[in-house]
């Protein structure tokens, strides 16, 4: 992190958080931020269910809700981004407060609950995207809805043209009962309507699905059991969780979902699990706690393909992502891997 890095992160850390993210997104978008361009190598290098990654290190939904800053993101060092989470009509999502720093811990909760401008105005945006990315598309569904399980379906056959892969969240924790989707025969019902929709898009879409740390273990033998069924492309392990086991912050006790350094070794347990029941059938994405090149790598070991970060961004900046890519490429060149598939699930007794 440079010098001016760490004290625009200084000053943004004096502001409420989330009018320091808004301020952070115009800097960005006004070209104030210094960015490294693509970061690759034949080591990083990485094919993600027929996605070309120049690297396997990845932006997490949630950071740039309404696709407003693809342009700039896509040469901060990331080798693939993911955008929303976007619902069907806009929605303002729950009242503010809705986001706290945990500084003591290293974390954030976050109670947004799927505030977004909605899948016309974020569809046009898309529309316009750089085209030499990798971008997809977090799915949700608005909280009035009375067919949540088609808002998924809604979402995607409106920006689906403009997307290389696709994401249904059924485990964000801040909209009521959205969770319950999670289920072996509500989950199944509700991929057969996502993959009716992208029968009809013009091009090949990946569609993966991103489950909550919160399960245990019958309830991700299901999930692996319908994934592999359905014929979905992947898994992202995992959401932010309801737990607040350890935590010092003086914010432990607000409702929402938490993410950060306190997710690392949860959401790694359940990436290895998955990969065990999964039999290295079909891709993990690997989220949580992820905040160095060292984080990225035990991930990737425990049985992902690739990585996805946001919580770490908050207190490490941008630089980040090109940093842990390149850290993870001395890591696979130290411990003799050509390329991250050969490192993949490496060590994942070490978890499961």
């Amino acid at each position: 992190m440079s010098g001016v890095e760490q004290a625009g992160l200084a000053l943004l850390h004096r502001l409420d958080p989330e009018r320091a993210h808004d301020l952070a997104f115009r800097l960005l978008r006004a070209g104030l931020v210094p960015l490294p361009g693509p970061v690759t190598s034949a080591r990083l290098r990485t094919r993600l269910a027929g996605l070309d990654l120049p690297n396997p290190v990845g932006l997490a939904a949630g950071f740039d809700k309404n696709a407003r800053a693809l342009a700039p993101l896509s040469r901060a060092g990331f080798g693939f981004i993911e955008a929303g989470a976007v619902t069907p009509l806009p929605q303002d999502g729950n009242p503010r407060p809705r986001l706290f720093r945990l500084s003591e811990d290293r974390a954030i909760i976050n109670r947004f609950g799927f505030n977004n401008d909605g899948m016309q105005t974020i569809g046009a945006r898309l529309a316009r995207r750089p085209r030499e990315a990798v971008i997809g598309l977090n799915l949700g569904a608005n909280k009035d809805s009375a067919d949540r399980m088609d808002d998924f379906a809604q979402v995607l056959r409106h920006c689906g043209e403009s997307l290389d892969f696709a994401t249904v969240n059924v485990s964000s924790p801040n909209t009521e009962r959205l969770r319950d989707l999670q289920g072996k025969e509500a989950l199944a019902h509700l991929l057969n309507g996502v993959f009716e929709a992208r029968d009809g898009l013009s091009h090949p879409l990946p569609v993966f699905l991103k489950i909550a740390p919160d399960l245990d273990d019958s309830d991700l033998t299901d999930i692996a059991g319908v994934a592999i069924e359905s014929g979905i492309d992947g898994i992202i392990a995992t959401n932010t969780t309801l737990s607040r086991k350890g935590l010092q912050s003086g914010h432990r006790d607000e409702s929402g979902g938490l993410s950060g350094a306190p997710l690392f070794r949860r959401s790694t347990r359940i990436l290895a699990r998955l990969s065990q029941l999964t039999e290295g059938r079909l891709p993990l994405i690997g989220v949580g706690g992820i905040s160095s090149p060292e984080d990225a790598y035990t991930k990737i070991c425990a049985g992902a393909s690739a990585v996805q970060l946001y919580s770490a961004l908050i207190y490490r900046g941008l630089s980040l992502a090109a940093d842990i890519a390149r850290g993870l490429d001395h890591l696979l060149e130290r411990d003799g891997f050509a390329n991250v598939a050969e490192a993949v699930a490496s060590r994942r007794e070490d978890w499961a």
